[in-house]
């Protein structure tokens, strides 16, 4: 998630939001030529008028809710800099909630928002794009992509034969996008170690590069258990950590992963850890008053220190943590300035949910939701917020305030795919939190079931992955067959969607698999 800007009048700020939230759902910016793009015959045709043209495609998968789509939209695409790249490739948006958007998604695997992935003419993958990179970075992250033009799959096998790599493709290999790889080069728990063996393969001048590949593959080594760090690892970091140009440059790893880092990195109630939290504390406070950052790049900063804050006395899970009275405070007034500096749609969209979240993670549950109520009329996007007010509630144990946040989020959310996955969401909810609600429950699987059937992506990516889990709860739901009178009425709904669905792509197949789970023989 990301983030914002004022010093006007409340009104005239207001106003101005107003104006640009109406323009939000829109193509991802004005000063490109997209090209819109919800089925395969738009894609064939951008692909067509790339080949033509010689040059490469930039797709862009993303949607109006997401706060990483819109830091983009707020930080990238709208540069000066980023129009001028454009001219040398076919740049091609896909909104996720267009109908055929889910199939594409299936055709060029991409599954979260966003993805960027820039391909050659005949459709080989280039690189995928960092979008949690700040904006400079990403720009040098696409032109060594359009510098070297070969296929990232190419450029690993080579390097993983220990042949010699041009510095472009070791940038390449540092800066690809491995959150939103979903296992096309490498499967998911393979990832630490192949990063861990890119950085030892690396040029030893490279400092840059081979530093980054080091730190993604500790980010990726969840908790200890990929990658062991030796002394040597160590105090590379601490180097980092002590250098701020060097924290500059290895921000959004910093940022984002500050508490993975801090355990991957040192034991619990070790003075090692005490340690090394008082250096990433410092050196994210410095990424925090860095005004060359975004504001959703300096809140991130502020959410990884409160982290490791959490991280360091081990109160990862804790909803009312004991923090530092500096840290809250700092904390809050953050929150404060970034609501009133705000003027730009997508920067609201991105930095408000995680302001929103930073003030959940600082125990400041009260503020959090005022501010995320406050900007329900604000966002071109409310049902977004929506889903985050139930998380909340949900955390603190109000169940049925969860519920009626969760319905209004599903009420209010827009486009098919969302809809399935807000809908999912909220039948979740129900069932974990009122089971005994079988009216409810029932007519919720039924809306979404019926409002599949006239959804021809229904089954694709996403929007399949969400009706697999309103499937899987409701055979949860019933492992004691006590509803089992329901779960035979939705088979029978289940069973008529799916003699409308296409068995192309295994569609059919996918729709006979619901509410096909460890209980139907008791049906």
């Amino acid at each position: 998630m990301t983030l914002p800007r004022h010093g006007r009048a409340l009104l005239l700020c207001g106003l101005i939001a107003s104006a640009a939230a109406l323009a939000a759902p829109g193509l991802p910016s004005t000063n490109v030529a997209w090209v819109p793009a919800a089925a395969d015959a738009d894609i064939d045709r951008a692909f067509a008028q790339a080949r033509g043209a010689k040059k490469p495609v930039l797709l862009y998968w993303g949607a109006t809710w997401c706060p990483p789509c819109n830091q983009l939209k707020a930080t990238l695409f709208n540069r000066q800099d980023f129009a001028v790249q454009a001219r040398s490739f076919v740049a091609v948006a896909v909104d996720g909630d267009l109908p055929g958007a889910q199939k594409l998604g299936a055709r060029f695997k991409v599954r979260g928002y966003p993805t960027v992935i820039l391909m050659s003419p005949d459709g080989a993958e280039i690189t995928r794009l960092p979008g949690e990179a700040d904006a400079p970075q990403v720009m040098a992250a696409l032109q060594a992509g359009l510098a070297g033009g070969r296929p990232i799959k190419s450029v690993l096998a080579d390097a993983r034969a220990g042949r010699t790599l041009t510095p472009n493709e070791w940038r390449m290999l540092a800066f690809y996008s491995w959150e939103t790889d979903e296992s096309q080069l490498v499967p998911a728990a393979a990832v630490p170690g192949l990063l861990a063996e890119l950085a030892m393969r690396s040029p030893a001048g490279d400092g840059e590069t081979t530093t980054r590949l080091w730190l993604k593959a500790l980010a990726a080594s969840d908790d200890g258990k990929g990658l062991k760090p030796d002394a040597a690892l160590r105090a590379r970091v601490q180097r980092v950590l002590a250098d701020p140009a060097l924290s500059r440059t290895h921000m959004d790893v910093l940022t984002n992963n500050a508490d993975d880092l801090l355990k991957v990195l040192s034991e619990e109630d070790s003075p090692e850890r005490t340690a090394l939290a008082g250096q990433l504390d410092a050196a994210l406070v410095r990424l925090q008053a860095d005004a060359s950052l975004s504001r959703g790049d300096r809140v991130g900063a502020l959410i990884g220190r409160v982290g490791v804050a959490r991280a360091a006395v081990e109160q990862a899970s804790s909803t009312a943590p004991v923090l530092p009275q500096a840290l809250v405070q700092d904390v809050r007034s953050v929150a404060g300035r970034m609501d009133r500096e705000i003027v730009d749609a997508y920067e609201r969209q991105s930095v408000i949910p995680a302001v929103g979240h930073l003030l959940g993670q600082a125990g400041l549950w009260a503020e959090s939701d005022a501010l995320l109520k406050a900007n329900l009329a604000r966002s071109h996007a409310p049902y977004y917020l929506m889903l985050q007010l139930a998380g909340n509630a949900r955390k603190l144990g109000h169940n049925d305030e969860a519920l009626g946040w969760y319905a209004q989020a599903f009420e209010k959310s827009e486009g098919p795919a969302t809809r399935l996955e807000w809908g999912a969401r909220y039948l979740t909810a129900l069932v974990d939190l009122s089971p005994q609600d079988a009216t409810r429950i029932e007519q919720t699987a039924t809306q979404l079931f019926t409002e599949a059937t006239s959804d021809k992506g229904a089954f694709y990516e996403r929007s399949a992955r969400s009706l697999q889990r309103v499937g899987n709860k409701l055979t949860a739901w019933n492992v004691d067959g006590k509803q089992a009178a329901v779960l035979q009425r939705l088979r029978g709904r289940v069973d008529a969607l799916c003699r409308q669905v296409e068995t192309a792509d295994n569609q059919r197949a996918a729709c006979e698999r619901l509410l096909k789970g460890p209980d139907a023989k008791a049906v």
